[in-house]
């Protein structure tokens, strides 16, 4: 692997008689962050073995040697193909293949305890692990996965990144709801045969919440990540003044439920389906991606809906 610092030289025009400590120095001023090896002078091999793992990894900088194959759009979500062309597939989220993973010779593997804490000490045989308790806990996993990797720096700007677009979009989101703000909110899943209704410590409730959304009485009366719904009489639970909407996959099957949910007299006597505040948005990145990246475009999401509202 390139020295960062001889890089650097290259990068800023320094002639090489400068010394290194002065040169670091540099570096840290352009943000660049050298990368500590893992173990010895090996180059830093990543495996990572839930979706929100590889999304933070890319946005730290890292290209995983090894990422498990994404639930929707396999192997790899679009989003994220440009910068994983060519890395290895180790399997399901839910079954990674150790011996994959051997071949590897990886640094450093990510996983998740929810997913992978049985076969821990199996992990622990191929490399040191980093075991996050929940997948969904993105500023966890960023923080995380930036200490392990050297790039807490990264991992420090891509916070203060997020932050500063929350308190810009919250302002954005004031004016236009004017003296209804904050309004009530519903992140909703429709499935082939399910809707299900994510809670604010959902991945992308807590994105909601931080813009200042108020969540609809169901969603604060519960506990956990979601509820799933009976059928279309569980519909007026999901009550509230603007709906998020995802469709779980593009399948025939979710669009037909979808259609019938939506045409149904309850669905249409709510508030935001009356009002026009229903706003339908990609699963990948509200629900499915687990990432900073993930979370950014539903950020990019929520302002081309205000761009479309100010046109209209």
């Amino acid at each position: 692997m390139p020295d960062p610092v001889d890089t650097a030289f290259s990068m800023v025009g320094c002639a090489p008689r400068l010394s290194r400590r002065h040169l670091l120095g540099a570096m840290l001023a352009l943000g660049i962050m050298p990368v500590p090896a893992l173990a010895g002078s090996r180059p830093v091999r990543v495996v990572t073995l839930f979706q929100g793992a590889t999304d933070s990894a890319v946005a730290l900088g890292i290209t995983p040697v090894g990422v498990v194959r994404s639930w929707q759009d396999p192997p790899i979500y679009p989003y994220l193909r440009p910068a994983l062309a060519g890395v290895t597939m180790v399997g399901l989220e839910t079954q990674p293949s150790l011996e994959d993973i051997a071949l590897l010779s990886p640094t450093l593997i990510v996983a998740s305890r929810f997913r992978h804490e049985r076969i821990a000490p199996l992990l622990e045989g191929l490399a040191p692990v980093v075991m996050l308790a929940d997948i969904y806990r993105f500023q966890t996993t960023l923080e995380a996965m930036g200490h392990a990797l050297g790039r807490e720096r990264r991992a420090a700007i891509l916070m203060m990144q997020y932050r500063a677009r929350v308190v810009a979009l919250r302002a954005r989101l004031a004016a236009h709801f004017g003296a209804r703000w904050p309004v009530t909110v519903s992140l909703i899943d429709i499935r082939a045969d399910q809707v299900r209704s994510y809670l604010p410590e959902s991945f992308a409730g807590r994105v909601l919440s931080d813009l200042g959304f108020r969540w609809n009485a169901t969603a604060r009366e519960s506990s956990g990540v979601m509820i799933k719904l009976g059928g279309v009489e569980s519909l007026p639970a999901l009550e509230a003044e603007m709906f998020f909407v995802m469709r779980h996959s593009g399948s025939p099957a979710v669009a037909d439920y979808a259609r019938r949910l939506m045409s149904h007299p309850l669905w249409q006597r709510m508030q935001a389906p009356r009002t026009g505040q229903v706003v339908e948005v990609d699963a990948v990145a509200w629900i499915l991606s687990g990432g900073m990246l993930g979370v950014l475009n539903q950020l990019d999401e929520i302002e081309a809906w205000l761009e479309r509202e100010a046109v209209s």
